[in-house]
């Protein structure tokens, strides 16, 4: 029941998308994308693309691994099942245009199931419906926008529950 490790960052949902993938899976997944867009968090096994309502404000991401398979976070806004496979035993939170925004160690390589879970996502995507309103209202500049992203009361948090259930199947080797 224990916590094994935990990891968080934040990152831009740069085309309000965030990636979680292993960091020799390159290759991205379209239908996963889309489907991102009404389950919030969708995969296809070795990408979690997480699914922001808003492009600019910065969210929070943590990966949590246990020892043993855990319930759904409570009082989330949203959950769904997952699993991603790691043959490196690294994952990379990334932003589309942006880059890399962190990096993180499991404890080994190998399948993880668990839950994705997120919070704060409503809350903040009406923040910035209202703070762009009032800039474009105001025409407000780019270091006000910025200012105004950082100073948002909510945070949007997704948070990844992961445990190992296996070793990575191998082709060749």
């Amino acid at each position: 029941m224990s916590l094994i490790t935990e990891y968080s960052t934040t990152a831009r949902p740069d085309r309000r998308i965030v990636e979680v993938y292993d960091s020799d899976a390159y290759l991205g997944d379209d239908e996963a994308l889309q489907r991102s867009r009404t389950q919030v968090v969708a995969g296809n096994g070795y990408h979690l693309y997480l699914h922001s309502l808003q492009p600019d404000i910065e969210v929070q991401v943590t990966i949590r691994v246990w020892e043993t398979p855990q319930k759904p976070l409570e009082g989330a806004e949203g959950t769904v099942p997952v699993t991603l496979e790691s043959e490196t035993g690294q994952l990379v939170v990334n932003q589309f245009t942006f880059g890399p925004a962190g990096m993180m160690d499991l404890p080994r390589p190998g399948v993880y199931e668990g839950h994705a879970a997120w919070s704060g996502r409503d809350a903040t995507a009406a923040y910035y419906d209202t703070c762009l309103r009032r800039a474009v209202d105001e025409q407000w500049g780019a270091e006000r926008i910025g200012a105004a992203w950082k100073q948002c009361s909510t945070a949007e948090h997704y948070t990844l529950d992961l445990w190992f259930v296996r070793e990575v199947d191998l082709l060749f080797g």
